[in-house]
């Protein structure tokens, strides 16, 4: 195997352990502070940390004009509304209709790959990633099985909805943008600056500098612990890997590990929720795994 695809793989394997941690962790963390705050704290500690990065390295921003706005267009997208319409959409839907809409989102990305970049998408990546979505699919709906419905609001649906829209786009984005040369660690390190400047501006604007900051020092602990597993792993470190990782291949191969994320987050939740792990998960686990390795087996040299 190419050891650049090789690579690829590696690094968007770990980001589909830390991203399907990530589940879990909202799901605590969401119940003991406001979302806006959340995302809000999670950016100042994600742009601390881009500072100190950006203090060693240096910055170095695309030199033509179309380059830079698609720069500024990215770190935006992929920050402030790609995380904002989740967070928000989260709070204000179940997480069986969240889990559920979110497997439209590695075939958005998938899709906009084919139409905006040309990718090509061979007849072993469609089966591998159909298989794979059908695999997420039974553990998504595990959960309804003997129930009628999910208890989610049509519009935090659409809310979630709407940020796997943006993520694709942003998905898009970057993959031009890496291909002029520029850093796929500036790139992610920048967005969470970006982002935290205009989530910021936002909840200062609507709700004041009182309600922004003065919750610091009542934050439990617990709720720190998720916020920095959000911020820098979830944030920093998997942004920067998982950039990385797609500079190396193309967005139809990359898109289905994101599959892989519930089956992750279905274990964390058995160890440590006590959920059960039931028939539908294993079943859908040994699906999901087989989809991905079917569609990411023997490509070719493709590297830019």
């Amino acid at each position: 195997m190419n050891p650049f695809r090789k690579r690829a793989y590696i690094e968007l394997f770990i980001v589909a352990i830390i991203w399907g941690i990530a589940g879990p962790v909202i799901k605590i963390t969401l119940g003991k502070i406001a979302p806006d705050l959340f995302i809000l704290y999670r950016f100042l500690i994600s742009s601390v940390i881009a500072l100190i990065f950006f203090a060693f390295k240096g910055i170095k921003f695309p030199k033509d004009k179309i380059t830079l706005i698609q720069f500024f267009a990215y770190c935006f997208l992929n920050s402030s509304v790609s995380l904002g319409l989740l967070f928000w959409g989260t709070s204000k839907t179940s997480l069986i209709d969240m889990s559920l809409i979110s497997f439209f989102g590695p075939l958005l990305l998938a899709t906009a790959g084919y139409f905006f970049l040309k990718d090509t998408i061979t007849k072993r990546e469609k089966t591998g990633t159909i298989i794979a979505f059908l695999g997420a699919l039974i553990i998504g709906i595990s959960p309804l099985i003997g129930t009628v419905k999910g208890d989610g609001s049509l519009l935090g649906n659409l809310l979630i909805f709407l940020s796997l829209v943006s993520m694709a786009i942003s998905g898009v984005l970057s993959k031009k943008i890496m291909r002029k040369d520029v850093s796929p660690s500036l790139m992610a390190n920048f967005s969470f600056i970006v982002g935290f400047i205009t989530v910021f501006s936002f909840v200062l604007i609507n709700k004041g500098i009182n309600y922004s900051l003065s919750p610091i020092l009542n934050i439990k602990w617990e709720v720190w612990l998720g916020i920095l597993y959000m911020a820098i792993v979830s944030g920093n470190i998997a942004y920067i890997l998982n950039n990385k990782g797609q500079k190396s291949i193309e967005l139809s191969e990359a898109a289905p590990f994101a599959y892989l994320h519930p089956i992750f987050s279905a274990i964390i939740a058995v160890v440590f929720l006590a959920d059960k792990l039931t028939l539908p998960i294993i079943i859908g686990s040994l699906i999901t795994f087989i989809g991905v390795l079917l569609a990411e087996w023997k490509k070719r040299g493709y590297n830019s």
